[in-house]
């Protein structure tokens, strides 16, 4: 709530042609009565809005729609005879807005079946009557409309559904054009409208990729070089659409999806974003590459497409996409072999390694705390992923290596990392432990969620990765650095054994999600490195 202070509102208003007087600040000469009037006659506009006004509303848009359709039918080459009845028709449709003020009557709205006719102007042959409707279904959809009324909100999606919404809308977006503000408004409150759906029906995300050419659309306004909010809008749907879908991801990948979202990374390669909303597009980009990457024969195409000497060029530059290209190389090298191949092929050894010794590019962003910790678990994935890619052989040769170098300063550096994560998970162990014992009604889920929000997870998943790296460390029997392991630990007042207990319950908690075939595998790895720490 906003606190005005009266000293700042020291002017005085006067009514023209009337000795009534009222002050903002010193409560002299208020006239209550015409205050009182003035209130009456805006309320007395305003009909409440129940049932009987949904029917006023949705009978008169009827009424007008059906003029409008005979004017057409019967003049259909005098615009002039048929132009009143589409001003009538755009009005009606400005009115049916008000229904945004009351969800708990959508299911009333497609109960009258109100709908079909609704959607029907979507190929209107006038497209202002259209983008009419385009900024309707955004009001009606809205999020905040929404909020805590989640059956209704089901029950118009779904007639929405039935009734074609999504190829109506997508067939619609063909014919805008972004030179024109009201259609390039339409656009924008199309995509808005799709977001909205996917918002209260998951299953539409699929549905709209799989009925219409929205992806193909999509990437031609990604394809843009130049910068635009269509283009920004566009890359956070085509982000959603491939958030938690596989079967779009491969959809996407069979559109030659990989190379365009690449093509339209390369922009930033050696530039950094003008503006935040510039930024937001990158970001944005950056997910649907890492989505992208989900699926095997996208990894494919991403080596293919030189993608990974792409990531460690925009690394080798230094810009604001950095660790965005550290992410994305993680995402493709994460068990797929032939990606970690030519990641040590082309010299990316190098790059990584800088980033794992901390020597990252210095701006604004990336001086706070979160950014280093993000980007330091993005590293230690990615070496991680390059051990596990690659077993034997040169490359592995020279991966190791790494860790002999310098006097074994990335042992060092690893060690560094294991004992700041390993402190902080079991300092936050402690304390929820003993939340714990303060509650003891409370439930799994509630355990679960306590966690979660404590960061206790993320850090468990970073603290299981070094271990995991210092396993393949001490499988290659290097003697150099199992002595530097040792040390270190030694140094800490830790041992073997300590590792070992991580590697364990990292062991234990390998879920099958891909597979219980994948699991056993994942478990065997990991009872090597156990086995080894134990020895």
């Amino acid at each position: 709530m906003e606190v005005v202070n009266p000293q700042n509102h020291a002017a005085k208003r006067r009514r023209t042609g009337d000795s009534d007087v009222y002050a903002a600040d010193n409560g002299s000469d208020i006239d209550l009565s015409l205050l009182e009037a003035v209130e009456k006659s805006q309320s007395a506009a305003i009909e409440v809005l129940d049932l009987k006004t949904l029917k006023k509303l949705v009978l008169s848009f009827e009424r007008r729609l059906r003029d409008n359709i005979e004017a057409r039918l019967k003049y259909p080459d005098q615009p002039e005879k048929f132009a009143g009845s589409e001003i009538e028709l755009h009005e009606e449709l400005q009115k049916l807005k008000l229904l945004a003020g009351g969800p708990e009557l959508y299911p009333d709205l497609v109960n009258l079946n109100t709908i079909p006719s609704i959607l029907g102007l979507l190929s209107h042959d006038n497209t202002d009557i259209a983008i009419d409707v385009v900024g309707l279904l955004q009001d009606l959809t809205d999020e905040d409309v929404l909020e805590d009324n989640d059956e209704p909100a089901r029950v118009l999606v779904d007639s929405l559904i039935e009734n074609n919404v999504l190829e109506l809308l997508v067939q619609n977006l063909s014919r805008l054009s972004e030179s024109d503000p009201d259609e390039s408004a339409a656009i924008y409150n199309t995509l808005a409208t799709i977001e909205n759906l996917i918002e209260v029906k998951p299953a539409v995300a699929e549905m709209v990729c799989e009925r219409t050419k929205l992806l193909r659309w999509l990437l031609s306004k990604i394809k843009v070089r130049e910068f635009d909010s269509i283009k920004q809008y566009a890359s956070e749907i085509l982000a959603i659409l491939l958030q938690n879908s596989t079967a779009n991801q491969k959809r996407l990948g069979q559109m030659n999806g990989v190379d365009v979202v690449l093509q339209a990374v390369a922009m930033y390669k050696s530039r950094d974003p003008k503006t935040s909303d510039e930024e937001e597009l990158v970001e944005n980009l950056f997910d649907c590459l890492c989505c992208l990457l989900m699926p095997l024969e996208n990894k494919e195409r991403f080596v293919k497409a030189e993608g990974v000497e792409l990531m460690i060029i925009i690394m080798k530059q230094k810009k604001s996409a950095y660790s965005s290209a550290i992410r994305a190389l993680d995402f493709a090298m994460t068990k797929y072999p032939p990606a970690c191949e030519r990641f040590v092929d082309v010299m990316g050894l190098k790059t990584a390694f800088a980033a794992f010794m901390g020597k990252i590019p210095i701006s604004k962003k990336n001086k706070k705390e979160r950014y280093q910790e993000d980007l330091e678990e993005r590293v230690i994935s990615l070496i991680a992923s390059l051990f596990g890619g690659i077993l034997r052989g040169s490359r592995r040769d020279r991966l190791l290596s790494k860790f002999v170098e310098n006097e074994c300063e990335k042992i060092d550096r690893l060690m560094e990392l294991y004992i700041r994560y390993s402190d902080r998970v079991k300092t936050e162990t402690e304390r929820l432990n003993q939340l714990e014992l303060d509650d003891l009604e409370m439930d799994e889920d509630e355990r679960y969620n306590r966690k979660l929000e404590s960061g206790l997870y993320t850090l468990q998943v970073k603290d299981s990765l070094i271990a995991v790296v210092l396993g393949h460390l001490w499988c290659s029997e290097h003697s150099r650095m199992r002595a530097r392991i040792e040390l270190l630990l030694k140094q800490q007042k830790l041992s073997k054994n300590d590792v070992k207990d991580i590697l364990q319950e990292y062991h234990d908690n390998i879920g099958d999600l891909d597979g219980p075939e994948e699991k056993e595998r994942a478990q065997t790895r990991i009872q090597k490195f156990i086995s080894a720490f134990e020895a």
